[in-house]
C-alpha cells in the first residue's frame, strides 16, 4: 500500500473499507496490521477514521460507565489531558486535575464545569518531575480521597535541550517514569481500595517504537542530546515496565496507550516542523484521547500489562533491535527503586 501523498494514502485506505466489511473479521485484522506497519496510516487521523468504521470496532462504554468513580488525570491543563478529563466526566466520573500551573488549571476547570454542569472537578498543583512535590501531592490526595478508580499519567514534556529535575534527573525520565511511579505508589492504598477494577494508564508515544532501553545511559549524559530521542527513550521505559508494575501494584491493572499523532499544544510547541509537515492528517484531541477513555471505562477490564492504540492491544516492538530481556527490565526497575529512595 505504498502512497505518494497523505491524500492518496487516505483515499487508498478508505477504498478498502467496504472490502474488509464484506470479507469479515480476518480482513479487518489484515487491514489493521497494514495500517500499523505503514505508520502514517495507523498513527494519523486516517487510522482512527478507518478503524472506527469497521464492524468489529469495540463498542463505546455505557453513558454512565464511570458514575460514582474517582479519576485522577495528570497534565490536565491542555491537550490530551484536558480532553481526557472532559470525556471521563461525560461518563460520570469525578475528575481530579493535576497541573503544574494552578491558575491555568483553574481556568480549565471552569471551562470543563461549564461543559459538564453536573460533574465535579478538582485542581491539584504539582510539578510531576519534582519527587518532593509528588510525594507531597500523594500525601495530600491520600488524606483527601477514600479511593481512586482510574489514575492516568498524561503529563509530559519534550525539552529542546537537556534539562534536569529538582533532584538532578534528566527531565523526561523524571517526568515520564520516576514521577508517575512515585505518585502511583503514594496512591496505591486508595487504588487498592477501589471496588471498580482500578486502573493505572500511562500515556506513551509511538516514538518509543524507535528506541531500545539505554541502561548504561538512562540519564542521557552521553553523546549529543536530542529531546525527541530522550522523550522516546523514556516512553520505551514506561512500556518495558508494564509487567513489573502489574506485579508490584496488583490487583491494580496497568496499561499504556499511545494516542497516535495528535495536534496538541505539546506538538505545536516542541515539534513545529513535524506539525507543519503532517498537519492535514493529525488527529484532534478527541481521537487522541479516545482509547485512554475507553480503557478507563470498559467492562470487564482487559488483561493487564498491555499496550493499546485505537481500542486494541498492540505489540510493544516493531523493530528487531528494541526488545529488552527480563534481566534488562530488572535492571531498569532496580534503577527506578534506587532513585525513589527518600
Amino acid at each position: 500500500m505504498a502512497c505518494l501523498t497523505f491524500v492518496e494514502c487516505s483515499d487508498r485506505v478508505t477504498d478498502v473499507i467496504p472490502q474488509a466489511q464484506r470479507f469479515g473479521r480476518a480482513a479487518e485484522v489484515v487491514l489493521d496490521r497494514a495500517l500499523d506497519r505503514s505508520v502514517i496510516g495507523g498513527f494519523s487521523n486516517i487510522g482512527y477514521a478507518v478503524r472506527s468504521r469497521l464492524p468489529h470496532w469495540p463498542a463505546d462504554p455505557s453513558p454512565e460507565a464511570l458514575a460514582g468513580a474517582t479519576a485522577v488525570v495528570t497534565g490536565a491543563s491542555s491537550g490530551l489531558g484536558e480532553q481526557t478529563a472532559s470525556d471521563l466526566a461525560a461518563l460520570g466520573a469525578e475528575v481530579h486535575l493535576v497541573v503544574r500551573d494552578e491558575s491555568k488549571g483553574n481556568s480549565v476547570r471552569k471551562k470543563l464545569q461549564a461543559r459538564h454542569p453536573k460533574a465535579r472537578f478538582h485542581v491539584w498543583r504539582c510539578d510531576l518531575s519534582d519527587l518532593n512535590d509528588v510525594w507531597t501531592l500523594g500525601e495530600r490526595m491520600g488524606s483527601s480521597l477514600t479511593s481512586v478508580d482510574v489514575l492516568i499519567h498524561n503529563a509530559g514534556a519534550l525539552p529542546a535541550k537537556r534539562t534536569e529535575s529538582a533532584q538532578g534527573h534528566e527531565l523526561t525520565m523524571a517526568l515520564h517514569v520516576l514521577g508517575p511511579v512515585a505518585l502511583t505508589e503514594a496512591l496505591l492504598p486508595r487504588l487498592r481500595g477501589s471496588l471498580r477494577e482500578p486502573r493505572v494508564i500511562f500515556i506513551t508515544s509511538g516514538g518509543m517504537y524507535t528506541q531500545a532501553l539505554h541502561l548504561d545511559d538512562l540519564e542521557y549524559t552521553q553523546g549529543k542530546y536530542s529531546g525527541a530521542t530522550a522523550y522516546a527513550r523514556s516512553k520505551r521505559a514506561q512500556v518495558e515496565l508494564l509487567e513489573t508494575f502489574s506485579r508490584a501494584w496488583a490487583p491494580v491493572r496497568v496499561y499504556a496507550t499511545h494516542p497516535g499523532w495528535a495536534d496538541t499544544p505539546g506538538v505545536q510547541d516542541s515539534l513545529p516542523a513535524f506539525r507543519a509537515a503532517t498537519k492535514p492528517i493529525l488527529r484532534d484531541a478527541a481521537a487522541g484521547a479516545d482509547t485512554t477513555v475507553w480503557l478507563s471505562a470498559v467492562q470487564p477490564a482487559p488483561r493487564t500489562a498491555t499496550l493499546w492504540h485505537d481500542r486494541h492491544s498492540r505489540p510493544t516492538h516493531m523493530l528487531p533491535t528494541t526488545p529488552a530481556s527480563r534481566a534488562d527490565r530488572a535492571r531498569l526497575w532496580l534503577w527506578v527503586r534506587q532513585q525513589l529512595q527518600k
